[in-house]
């Protein structure tokens, strides 16, 4: 398969509600979409940075220079690209995970597309629908938090994920356990404690999470390997596994007990499968994350979760829960679940006419020759 040329494209997708972390809060998503061209078909991805480097040093518009700049032009003289190449081609550039994975997932939706092959085959998908969980940002009030939650396990959700931040950690969590019972519940730290906080983090023991998710910056794997041993909680490594090679060693150095796997975090799907290859052989679980994605690159994450070592809940919600209208078909719950898609290749398709109405840049880039667009 040849890759002729690529469109890139940002859109602007406002989200149904605010949606805050513990580094700000976002009312909308600037999202870079990849379409490759190939010699036998097309195919999308999404490129999951976002607006500001702060989840990490990778955003919207640095992509988008690097793709342009750096790796297309790596692939686009190659006489055969597959998928299973990219990696490979790109290696000489270092980091930029995010716009890696996107050109990636983009090649890889083309090539399964032509073989009438869907993601979900082409990852040895186990189930035909994966259980959801949802993400709960950092409430103004305990009482406004127990509404948000009440609302999703209404909705059918299967698991809560709530976030923390010092000073916002055991008492919504004692909250929620309390109102709601044995609802499978974790916490997201998002990086933002220290060492010095373990005897803190110890005291979430009593809830029964199901993990503390990256309570440390990400280049502390050794703390949190003795975080690790002071609290009885499994930690969970998000931010810090930015490939296979960082999972086994966390593993090895006893730094986590779960693996959160986000395929744009790690450069793509096919090394999101090598972790999950690695982990499922080392007997630790893992879950699919989340980057308030549209319907290109939920699509895919649906059906890598359908894989065997997707034990827990993923934070794939469903469509609306972030946007009115989606570029895709909608993904919609069905009794806490989100169906895998059987289609060829990602299963979705692009609803090109609302695509054009939210586009505020585009630009071809093929063949020596440059195609620009903005509005």
């Amino acid at each position: 398969m040849k890759l002729e040329g690529v469109e890139l494209r940002r859109i602007r997708l406002s989200l149904v509600a605010p949606f805050e972390t513990s580094f700000g809060v976002q009312t909308e998503r600037d999202v870079l979409l990849v379409k490759a061209i190939t010699s036998v078909g097309e195919g999308w991805g999404e490129c999951v940075a976002g607006e500001e480097p702060t989840y990490s040093s990778e955003y919207v518009a640095g992509a988008q220079h690097v793709l342009i700049h750096h790796l297309l032009p790596r692939l686009l003289g190659q006489a055969q690209v597959d998928a299973e190449d990219v990696g490979r081609l790109l290696g000489a550039v270092h980091g930029h995970h995010m716009a890696k994975a996107a050109l990636e997932m983009a090649v890889l939706d083309a090539q399964l597309r032509t073989r009438g092959e869907s993601f979900a085959k082409y990852f040895g998908a186990v189930r035909p629908a994966v259980d959801c969980g949802v993400s709960v940002g950092i409430h103004k009030s305990i009482s406004e938090l127990l509404e948000t939650v009440g609302d999703y396990l209404e909705q059918g959700y299967r698991r809560i994920k709530l976030k923390i931040k010092p000073g916002w950690d055991v008492e919504p969590v004692r909250a929620v356990r309390e109102r709601f019972g044995d609802v499978p519940l974790q916490v997201d730290a998002n990086t933002a404690y220290s060492l010095s906080d373990a005897a803190h983090l110890a005291e979430l023991d009593e809830f029964s999470l199901l993990l503390i998710e990256q309570p440390l910056p990400e280049e502390q794997v050794l703390a949190h390997a003795e975080l690790a041993r002071s609290v009885r909680t499994p930690i969970c490594l998000d931010e810090s596994i930015t490939s296979a090679q960082m999972a086994e060693d966390a593993i090895k150095l006893g730094a986590c007990r779960i693996i959160n796997i986000k395929p744009g975090r790690v450069g793509g799907y096919l090394e999101a499968r090598r972790i999950h290859d690695l982990c499922a052989a080392q007997g630790v679980p893992v879950w699919m994350g989340g980057m308030l994605e549209t319907g290109i690159g939920r699509a895919g994450n649906v059906a890598m979760a359908a894989m065997p070592n997707f034990t827990l809940p993923g934070d794939t919600s469903a469509s609306d829960r972030y946007y009115h209208r989606d570029i895709t078909q909608p993904f919609v719950l069905h009794d806490g679940r989100l169906n895998v898609p059987s289609g060829p290749g990602l299963g979705v398709d692009v609803d090109l006419d609302f695509l054009e109405s939210i586009t505020h840049w585009k630009q071809t880039v093929g063949d020596a020759k440059l195609s620009h667009a903005a509005s």
